[in-house]
């Protein structure tokens, strides 16, 4: 028997139940893994709210730990597995959990070096950072001016940015900028004025936004300095990101989701050789869950959030 978190209807944080489940046997294609950690993302607690239908819901899309069983004939989508392998998993459903079984073709070998919390944090935020790139084209010597670039997702794609061999100029608080700093950022207070502090680091403009904020200042200084207006992709769509003509994306649209989970193999690689760090702010036990969202709902966090069951 397994212990997991559920939405059994619609609702903020309090409709969420920690309940014992029992963890169905593997069938061909399929993997049991006992939870080491359990990544905390935005998207988790969106998903029971936004929700229509389907409860109970189980919560969570990403996990690291150790393969307890798998169905006959079952290979990992890394090649091979076997009982007592240390893997990942994205994407899931219900993560929040102590065991869970799940497609093999969403379970990966975990690098030896990667910590258990870092690997369950790995691959939501940086798909998605990988798909904001490739949907921008961003190349050696571009200019990409990141919006929300001390979020989990701005990390990530500062990060794979400098792979390509671009420059990247993020906007926060200046309470992020020493974190933005040692990933190669250069930082910038966002709100009024924008604009000319970006243009003061940028004069000729920028070649590429990714916009993971949404906000007013934000879209509309990436207008007024984006070279081509085509290179401007957001994971927080409105009606503003809209009338600028941003790409939106989003794991639920089918392009954005093949994409991601084609790019799954390469981010773990990177990672595993140290090219690709995902920073951890906190961890909290399985049971706190419902803590742990709050204080990611609290805006600002300082990296990752991991469940220890």
């Amino acid at each position: 028997m397994a212990q997991k978190w559920i939405a059994p209807r619609a609702g903020d944080l309090e409709v969420l139940e920690f309940v014992d489940a029992a963890v169905p046997a593997p069938g061909p294609g399929e993997v049991t893994i006992e939870v080491r950690a359990a990544g905390v993302n935005p998207a988790d607690f969106k998903h029971f709210a936004r929700a229509t239908d389907g409860f109970p819901i189980g919560i969570g899309y990403e996990v690291a730990g150790v393969v307890t069983a798998l169905g006959p004939d079952t290979v990992l989508a890394s090649g091979g597995g076997a009982v007592g392998d240390e893997v990942l998993a994205f994407r899931v459903a219900g993560g929040y959990a102590t065991a869970l079984t799940v497609p093999a073709a969403d379970v990966f070998a975990k690098p030896a070096g990667l910590p258990f919390e870092q690997a369950a944090n790995l691959l939501l935020a940086g798909a998605t950072a990988a798909e904001m790139l490739h949907r921008t084209a961003v190349e050696s010597g571009d200019v990409v001016l990141i919006h929300g670039a001390s979020g989990a997702v701005g990390v990530s794609a500062a990060q794979q940015a400098r792979w390509r061999g671009a420059r990247v100029i993020g906007t926060a608080s200046e309470a992020g900028f020493d974190r933005l700093r040692a990933f190669g950022v250069e930082p910038v207070a966002y709100g009024d004025g924008l604009e000319d502090r970006v243009r003061a680091l940028a004069p000729g403009g920028v070649d590429a936004v990714l916009d993971a904020a949404g906000t007013t200042a934000g879209v509309a200084a990436s207008v007024a300095l984006l070279k081509d207006p085509a290179r401007a992709v957001t994971i927080v769509a409105g009606p503003e990101t809209r009338a600028a003509g941003f790409i939106a994306i989003g794991g639920g649209m089918p392009e954005s989701k093949a994409f991601r989970d084609d790019v799954r193999a390469e981010l773990i690689a990177r990672a595993g050789a140290g090219e690709l760090v995902v920073p951890v702010a906190r961890t909290y036990p399985l049971a706190q869950a419902r803590e742990a969202l709050r204080f990611l709902q609290g805006g600002h966090p300082g990296g990752k959030i991991a469940l220890i069951p």
